[in-house]
């Protein structure tokens, strides 16, 4: 399987017992928050 960089992060963030995070506005960021819906984070 490949990953991007976002869904990369969002997997680490996952492994980390990472479930809240907070985003921001913004082309640049629009894969990670793409990524956020793959994932159980809110």
């Amino acid at each position: 399987m490949k990953m991007n960089g976002a869904e990369i992060m969002m997997e680490c963030l996952v492994r980390e017992g990472v479930e809240t995070i907070f985003g921001y506005p913004g082309g640049a960021i629009m894969p990670v928050h793409d990524a956020m819906l793959k994932y159980p984070v809110h």
